[in-house]
C-alpha cells in the first residue's frame, strides 16, 4: 500500500469528491487519499461506471466509500481496478468487513465511548472515527469529541486512527494537536458555499497545510 496506510506526518483524506476537475485539484493540492462516494443515499453519491476511468489513473491513494453495500457490490468496485481501499461506514459486521476484497479501514460514528469499544471488534489498523449524527452516514459536518478520541489514540497505539467529523482548516490544527491521529479526513469542511458536490481548492489547500503544521 502506499503512503496513506504507512506511519509517518499526519496524512489527509479529501472525501465526497464527484468530479474529475476536483479530483485533479485534490491531488495537486497534495492530499494523500481521496473518497468517492457509491453510496446511493449520499448527497456525494457518484455511480462506478460513471468514474472508474478518471479515478483509476489519480496519483493518490483511492478509498471507495461504502454503506451496507452487498458482497457483489464490493465485487464489482474491486474488479473496476481503480480503487485501493474500500472504507466501510454503515452497518457491516466485523465479519463481513474482514472478508473485503479490497485492503479496507472502518468507519466509526462516535456516539460515545461505547462505540469506540465495539469498533475493536474489527480486524483492521485503520479507524475513522466521525460524528454521529441519526440523520446520516457520514459527512454530516457533526463534531467527535477531541479528549474521547485522544483517549483512544493513547489506549490503543496498534490503531491507525482517521479523525473526521466537522473539521475545516480553522479546527484541524487543533484536533491534530489533542487527538494526535494517523491522518485527518475531511469532506463539507473544503466544499463550495452551497455545494456538497463542488470542492473549493483554496479551501482544500488551507485544510492540507493547517493540518500539517500542527
Amino acid at each position: 500500500m502506499n503512503s496513506f496506510f504507512q506511519a509517518g506526518p499526519v496524512r489527509v483524506k479529501i472525501c465526497g469528491v464527484t468530479n474529475p476537475g476536483d479530483a485533479a485539484l485534490v491531488a495537486d493540492a497534495g492530499a494523500d487519499a481521496i473518497g468517492i462516494n457509491l453510496f446511493p443515499g449520499s448527497k456525494r453519491f457518484v455511480e462506478l461506471d460513471e468514474v472508474r476511468d478518471w479515478v483509476r489513473d489519480l496519483p493518490l491513494t483511492r478509498v471507495a466509500v461504502v454503506v451496507n453495500a452487498s458482497r457483489d457490490e464490493l465485487a464489482r468496485i474491486a474488479a473496476a481496478g481503480c480503487f485501493d481501499a474500500i472504507q466501510f461506514h454503515g452497518d457491516e459486521s466485523p465479519e463481513f468487513c474482514a472478508a473485503s476484497p479490497l485492503p479496507w479501514m472502518r468507519a466509526v460514528r462516535v456516539s460515545g465511548p461505547e462505540a469506540l469499544g465495539a469498533a475493536l471488534d474489527y480486524r483492521t489498523s485503520m479507524l475513522l472515527l466521525d460524528g454521529h449524527a441519526a440523520s446520516g452516514y457520514g459527512g454530516t459536518g457533526e463534531i467527535v469529541d477531541p479528549d474521547l478520541a485522544a483517549e483512544f489514540v493513547r489506549a490503543h497505539p496498534d490503531r491507525r486512527v482517521i479523525l473526521a467529523g466537522g473539521l475545516r482548516s480553522e479546527t484541524v490544527a487543533a484536533a491534530v494537536r489533542i487527538v494526535r491521529p494517523h491522518g485527518v479526513d475531511v469532506a463539507s469542511g473544503v466544499e463550495v458555499r452551497g455545494s456538497s458536490r463542488r470542492k473549493d481548492f483554496v479551501k482544500v489547500c488551507a485544510f492540507i497545510e493547517a493540518a500539517r503544521g500542527a
